[in-house]
């Protein structure tokens, strides 16, 4: 039987544990901490003796003070330090909270993106936020956010539906990225009844002329199950991981397949994904169990 004593003692002890976890939900996981996820792969169809390092960033969110310009530099020097051949930027550079002291303009995430390096280039998509900050192009119903000619101001390449081919060491792949799926919200302001994407997976994958592996760019993983064999390796983000994950798995995703793309690398029918737990936040400044993260794939 316990005591007042003990009583008062375990519910001190348990309000000092939540206001402990609280603290390090709020503050040091989205923070204070960058993990580097590392991945390697050889997908079917795969080019052998093609040796390709990806470096690949998610979902920034740039505010103050938790995606600041300066921790976005940081996260640059640290991308390169990694020796990428190439690297990617899977969208959402645009702040998706409201619980900020400042949002950054584009003007200067993008100063701090356009220090990042690598061989083959760097190469961006965009998000369902750079789409859904920018009434400009919410009005329009399409055209390019501030995002894309912020990006393209710096020397950023962006794509929207597009492929390139690239080549490292003699040996040919496609680099190909798709416009957002969720980019058009639905609203009698902008005269549209439901979500419309942008994205156009059937014309991206014909302008591949060529036998070589496409690696595909596509902000949220939900597009996955339409995704050909041709494709050697899908890329995403959006979920952030659920940016909450217990086990394995994440209360709420922002996906209607729950977790089935929340996070990491998925296989199915031989087909591969990995979504990245990215590296800002979403709703609300909270992780737990999925820390900010740069990814690098080395396939091959």
């Amino acid at each position: 039987m316990i005591t007042r004593r003990g009583f008062f003692k375990l519910v001190g002890g348990s309000v000092a544990g939540i206001m402990s976890l609280g603290g390090y939900a709020l503050a040091y996981e989205p923070l204070a901490r960058l993990s580097i996820t590392r991945y390697r792969l050889t997908p079917p169809g795969w080019t052998p003796g093609l040796k390709l390092r990806i470096v690949a960033l998610a979902d920034l969110h740039a505010c103050e003070p938790w995606m600041s310009v300066n921790r976005i530099a940081a996260i640059c020097r640290k991308a390169n330090e990694l020796e990428g051949d190439v690297t990617v930027l899977l969208g959402d550079y645009a702040s998706g909270m409201n619980i900020v002291t400042q949002y950054v303009h584009s003007s200067q995430w993008s100063k701090a993106l356009a220090t990042l390096q690598a061989p083959l280039g760097v190469h961006a998509i965009m998000g369902n936020h750079d789409w859904w900050e920018d009434r400009t192009a919410q009005k329009n119903g399409g055209m390019d956010t501030f995002g894309h000619r912020a990006l393209a101001n710096v020397g950023v390449s962006v794509y929207a539906n597009r492929a390139v081919r690239l080549e490292k060491d003699g040996h040919g792949f496609w680099l190909a990225g798709l416009e957002d799926q969720l980019a058009l919200l639905p609203g009698r302001k902008w005269g549209r009844t439901r979500m419309l994407g942008l994205d156009d997976l059937d014309g991206t994958m014909a302008q591949v002329t060529d036998n070589a592996p496409v690696i595909l760019l596509a902000h949220e993983p939900d597009i996955f199950p339409r995704v050909p064999e041709r494709v050697s390796l899908t890329l995403s983000g959006h979920t952030h991981g659920g940016q909450i994950r217990f086990l394995g798995r994440s209360p709420v995703v922002p996906s209607r397949y729950g977790n089935r793309y929340a996070y990491g690398h998925i296989v199915e029918q031989g087909r591969n994904i990995i979504v990245s737990g990215g590296l800002g936040c979403s709703i609300a400044p909270v992780r737990f169990g999925v820390p900010p993260e740069i990814v690098v794939i080395d396939l091959g």
